[in-house]
């Protein structure tokens, strides 16, 4: 695997003009990230022309009909394609810079000029477009994200919630578990190993404010380390990026508040 990184356009070795579209109007061009850990070769940038009379609208279904009908090679992660799944997050732009988001709700119109796909910055990259989430996932596990009781749940029906309670899920507990916050957050690419990072925190504070939840205090111990939590400097990066419009930085000064409150 190799750590990737947004590089300049001379960071990475020019790749190949893999097809070229004569004679067809409307014609976009795509540059990819390849990166293949089976071959010697260093990561390069491949540039595709689409035609986009006879393609779907945001960038997936580019890279699907690249993969289709161009280059079988091609490979990136990619389910639901609504928005929902988060598994085709990747770093996407065109002639300003890119960002992070989903590659099913970016609609190409939207990009002027070239269009350039990365993977997720500062990740372990395992092919092309694919990066390792594995640490990521790891750290979501730490943070116990289910429902935990000490009392003993009514046996005929479901542990009732107020309106106003279930009300303070609301923009939590749409996370989609992307990533797409935590590799844009410079904190998490300096201290990633530590550092639980904007999604998993606000996944955290999920639970932690959950009126039908009974293990507040565990929880808020639980986060409360100079890295795990601390290492937010409320860069604004993570809000700025998420493709469901949540806000995991005020997630994270919540928790603070919290545990301020409680000392």
């Amino acid at each position: 695997m190799v750590q990737f990184t947004l590089p300049t356009d001379s960071a990475v070795k020019k790749g190949r003009i893999v097809n070229k579209l004569d004679g067809v109007k409307n014609v976009k061009k795509f540059k990819i990230y390849r990166y293949d850990p089976e071959t010697v070769d260093n990561p390069r940038i491949d540039t595709y022309e689409v035609d986009l009379d006879n393609c779907g609208p945001m960038v997936l279904d580019a890279l699907i009909k690249i993969k289709d009908e161009i280059d079988p090679t091609l490979t990136f992660r990619r389910s639901c394609r609504e928005g929902i799944c988060g598994s085709c997050a990747m770093n996407i732009g065109g002639t300003i810079g890119g960002t992070n988001t989903l590659a099913c709700t970016k609609p190409i119109a939207d990009i002027n000029g070239t269009v350039k796909v990365y993977p997720l910055p500062h990740s372990e990259v395992l092919k092309d477009l694919v990066p390792d989430l594995t640490h990521f996932h790891t750290q979501y596990t730490s943070i116990s994200p289910w429902l935990q009781t000490q009392t003993q749940p009514p046996p005929d029906r479901e542990i009732l919630q107020s309106k106003e309670d279930r009300a303070l899920l609301d923009g939590l507990y749409e996370c989609i578990l992307c990533a797409c916050c935590s590799t844009s957050c410079p904190s998490y690419w300096w201290n990633g190993e530590r550092f639980l990072g904007p999604a998993v925190l606000l996944q955290a504070y999920r639970w932690i404010v959950d009126s039908r939840d009974e293990m507040t205090g565990d929880r808020l111990d639980n986060v409360e380390d100079p890295f795990r939590l601390y290492r937010c400097h409320t860069i604004m990066n993570c809000t700025n990026t998420c493709p469901k419009n949540l806000n995991p930085a005020k997630a994270i000064v919540e928790i603070k508040k919290m545990l301020v409150r409680r000392r």
